[in-house]
């Protein structure tokens, strides 16, 4: 476990394996409503990119992204994402 841990911290793609965790537990963290409305979503450089299929959810989640930037880098346990961008 340790050599695989190491082997991804020098080829930098710890990093981005935590990015995939986050982006696998967005049903679980927002619920399978908001999920069901979600097209797309990704992370690059520290940025949450989110394309939805509802206007009015897309404004409410404008309106907490301070709160599910929070939401998500608690349940990763370190900075993961530090703004949120609706595509």
């Amino acid at each position: 476990k340790e050599a695989i841990e190491r082997l991804l911290k020098v080829y930098k793609l710890d990093t981005k394996m935590v990015e995939l965790d986050a982006v696998k537990c967005w049903e679980e963290m927002m619920g399978n409503a908001i999920a069901k409305r979600t097209r797309e979503i990704f992370i690059n450089k520290k940025i949450l990119y989110l394309k939805l299929n509802s206007a009015p959810l897309k404004e409410e989640l404008k309106m907490s992204k301070t709160l599910i930037i929070a939401r998500l880098n608690e349940r990763m346990g370190s900075e993961v994402i530090t703004d949120v961008f609706f595509i």
